[in-house]
């Protein structure tokens, strides 16, 4: 994963030209195959809401709001709205497919993943509005979301009960998910660097919202690793509350907020990579 990113970082221009022929279709396209293959393993009987996800949705929507009233005294509304967004976005698509990897219960993080982004294009638009531009709506963020999260979802559920020996083939190979994921992310950081080097901020505000980003981006894996914890599994924990969907948290930043401070949910990007190979490297020893 590292040198992902940095292939990434290194051919970002070529590879912005890649993604702008394909319409900028290529990363969801990948991160739709990458779930897909995770959901052909799903029943939908082992999937549950449970107590916890209504504390991590809790930690994202009501953490979001207290940290930027608490920064932008401090750090100024660049930083502040840089910040909120790093905790307001929901768990990334691919959460469900490294937390597999890691030895999480899969089934319950997909259920979280489904009602967590459901609740995100509900509560977020509010939020935007009073600290945004006010134009963002539900049905601007669950359009971003139903292509990627949902379609996979349904697709896969209905090939389980119609052609259950096709989706068992999907399944057994899911393995295949994680080289999607990677491909995509040498995409994504690719598009990342590029939109860091073009993107005229004073050099200060950047580093203040590079190191926001990983402030945030440890302590929540570290708490959600505590919820997890309790509710008997940490390694879900982990990932559904520090795994951010960053590339609709750089969306709705552009759009609904200071544009500078899409930098912070950028580089979240590379710390959460950063942690989950990390995380991936030490289950490889044990």
């Amino acid at each position: 994963m590292p040198l992902a990113m940095v292939v990434g970082a290194v051919l970002c221009r070529p590879l912005a030209h890649v993604e702008a022929a394909c319409a900028n279709m290529l990363t969801p396209l990948l991160i739709a195959s990458m779930l897909f293959l995770t959901f052909c393993r799903i029943d939908l009987r082992d999937m549950r809401l449970r107590w916890v996800h209504l504390i991590m949705l809790a930690v994202q929507i009501v953490g979001g709001v207290v940290v930027f009233v608490a920064l932008r005294p401090w750090l100024g509304e660049v930083v502040a709205e840089g910040a909120m967004m790093c905790v307001l976005a929901p768990i990334a698509m691919a959460a469900v497919v490294i937390g597999g990897m890691l030895g999480a219960k899969v089934a319950p993080m997909v259920s979280y993943s489904l009602v967590c982004n459901i609740v995100t294009a509900v509560v977020v638009p509010p939020i935007l509005h009073a600290f945004g531009n006010g134009s963002c709506t539900f049905v601007e963020i669950i359009s971003r979301v139903a292509p990627t999260l949902i379609a996979p979802f349904v697709v896969a559920q209905a090939l389980r009960y119609t052609l259950p020996k096709v989706a068992k083939w999907f399944a057994d190979h899911s393995s295949y998910s994680f080289y999607l994921w990677l491909f995509s992310l040498v995409l994504v950081m690719g598009r990342t660097t590029a939109f860091i080097i073009d993107t005229p901020a004073d050099i200060s505000v950047e580093v203040e919202l590079a190191l926001v980003a990983l402030v945030l981006c440890l302590a929540q894996f570290r708490l959600g690793r505590y919820i997890g914890e309790r509710s008997g599994d940490r390694v879900a924990g982990a990932q559904s509350v520090g795994q951010k969907n960053t590339i609709l948290a750089i969306w709705l930043t552009l759009n609904f907020l200071n544009p500078i401070a899409s930098i912070a949910p950028t580089a979240y990007i590379v710390w959460q990579n950063f942690v989950n190979s990390y995380q991936i490297y030490r289950k490889n020893l044990s």
